[in-house]
């Protein structure tokens, strides 16, 4: 497990070594062009072919995409059945691609609830993926931050029932170990598209000493040039981590 940046300082480095994304804004670029919302989710999966392209350039080892929430479940019916039939052929184009550019896939929230054929297409893409180590991509899909962290007690009280009794020897350390990313850093940056300014259940304990970056651009809006804006904000960031500046200055 990689260890909490709330116990250790994590190295700085001029990129983010893991970028997490809300990709927001799918449907409102669609219908600020009069089009269907369909036609923004699916001009989407276009720009995050283009940035996961330009993450691997710039030297980014994770980038967690936040596809699906588990309140997503409450946009109109046909909508999340579009969303559901996207992500199948999303998935059944383009996991040969990331596999011949050595990215690893991994999807992470209750997939349970998503039909067979979707659940076997994810089992299949991360294992066809398992062993590549150029670009870590997660997909959060039917994810939520609360959910996470809930099912991550569930699981240390499954796994260590006597934690029950004695929970004065839960650690960070001891939770995090079950939490849906805990082999990855945490995220160094975060950027939401679509002018929203909060992170919206996404990532909520892995975000607690992370950039927030907010883009005014539509998801389809949003690729390789945005990028690099969002990465010379984040150089220009102070990262103190509970330091001085002065503490700061004398590090370096």
């Amino acid at each position: 497990m990689i260890t909490s940046s709330t116990l250790v300082v994590p190295d700085r480095a001029d990129s983010p070594r893991h970028l997490a994304i809300i990709i927001d804004g799918n449907g409102r670029w669609a219908t600020k062009r009069f089009l269907p919302r369909n036609a923004g989710h699916a001009r989407g999966v276009q720009s995050v072919r283009q940035v996961v392209e330009a993450c691997g350039r710039r030297g980014v080892e994770y980038l967690t995409l936040f596809a699906f929430s588990t309140e997503n479940w409450r946009r109109p019916k046909e909508e999340v059945s579009l969303l559901m039939r996207l992500f199948i052929q999303t998935l059944e184009k383009e996991v040969g691609k990331l596999d011949e550019q050595g990215v690893r896939l991994r999807v992470i929230g209750d997939v349970s609830a998503f039909e067979p054929k979707l659940q076997n297409l994810i089992q299949a893409a991360e294992q066809r993926t398992a062993h590549n180590s150029a670009l870590n991509l997660t997909i959060a899909a039917n994810y939520g931050g609360r959910w996470d962290i809930l099912q991550a007690m569930q699981a240390m009280l499954r796994a260590h029932p006597h934690l029950a009794s004695q929970p004065q020897a839960i650690a960070e350390e001891t939770l995090g170990e079950y939490l849906s990313m805990s082999w990855a850093p945490e995220p160094d940056l975060f950027i939401r598209t679509g002018g929203e300014q909060r992170i919206s259940n996404f990532l909520i304990w892995q975000l607690a000493y992370t950039e927030l970056y907010f883009s005014d651009n539509y998801w389809p809006d949003f690729g390789a040039k945005e990028l690099d804006q969002a990465f010379d904000w984040y150089r220009m960031r102070e990262r103190r981590f509970g330091r001085t500046s002065a503490q700061l200055a004398e590090s370096k």
